[in-house]
């Protein structure tokens, strides 16, 4: 199945005294609030490449993240990549406050752009990378905050659902929020991680989800129980939610977290 992913951009650095003010007020969030993700692809030319970037996720921006109130940084590689792998980013926010909010402080700390200058600087004839590709996306309604699973060995696919209109896109996305989709998954022990509408990115309209599994195994045997589940079944039978008139395209990418991911 091709893959798929997509992502918003910002580079975190560090917190100013003129921005902790700021900061204290955008990570307080209700508890419906919905939470906003950054979800980037790294694409990568070769290992140096990757190592470069992984050393300044995992020394770096990761700890500069935490410290501005995000609670997970998630990094994640291909399973089967067509060639050099691609690195996937998934960042939490609490609100679009904190992520507006933590993107402003991320160009003052001159300790971590010494520490990320390998990152930061890299000279143009040998780049760390050969394209960022970024989206920005709002968690749904009755899923608004990020459920990072237990941390143990396990597999993540990333999907992503498009739709032909905003209108369908937004048709989809009722599904999930008002007919009990989202409850489907949870009750069958899918793991979800999120869901989220992206708002700022490529491919839209569209809606992208992670869920996860022990092994290739148990995702195959989830699917199979969802295919069959008469709650689902009920649902997917009402002609306006018929896929066709609803969903123009679906990917598929099936991911590893690295060692020092907090997904």
């Amino acid at each position: 199945m091709k893959r798929r992913s997509f992502v918003k951009s910002t580079l975190l650095t560090g917190v100013t005294a003129t921005v902790l003010p700021a900061m204290s007020k955008a990570t307080e969030t209700s508890p419906k609030a919905a939470e906003y993700y950054e979800l980037r692809v790294y694409n990568l030319k070769n290992s140096e490449q990757q190592k470069l970037v992984e050393d300044f996720l995992k020394d770096t921006a990761i700890p500069a993240f935490n410290r501005l109130g995000v609670k997970h940084v998630g990094v994640f590689t291909e399973m089967k990549p067509e060639g050099q792998t691609r690195l996937f980013v998934l960042v939490q926010f609490n609100s679009f406050a904190h992520f507006a909010t933590v993107t402003d402080s991320f160009a003052g700390d001159a300790e971590l752009q010494a520490k990320g200058a390998a990152y930061l600087n890299a000279p143009a004839a040998a780049p760390a990378y050969e394209r960022i590709e970024s989206s920005l996306l709002k968690a749904f309604v009755h899923m608004p905050h990020l459920e990072a699973p237990e941390n143990k060995t396990r597999i993540f696919e990333l999907r992503q659902y498009q739709s032909a209109t905003e209108a369908a896109g937004k048709k989809k996305i009722e599904m999930f929020n008002d007919e009990g989709e989202i409850d489907v998954f949870k009750r069958l022990g899918f793991k979800p991680v999120f869901w989220g509408e992206t708002v700022i990115g490529s491919q839209r309209p569209n809606l992208t989800y992670m869920i996860t599994f022990d092994d290739l195994d148990a995702k195959n045997a989830h699917w199979k129980a969802f295919g069959s589940d008469p709650q689902w079944k009920k649902i997917s039978a009402v002609p306006e939610y018929a896929d066709a008139l609803l969903v123009s395209k679906i990917t598929s990418t099936m991911l590893m977290p690295t060692t020092y991911s907090q997904i």
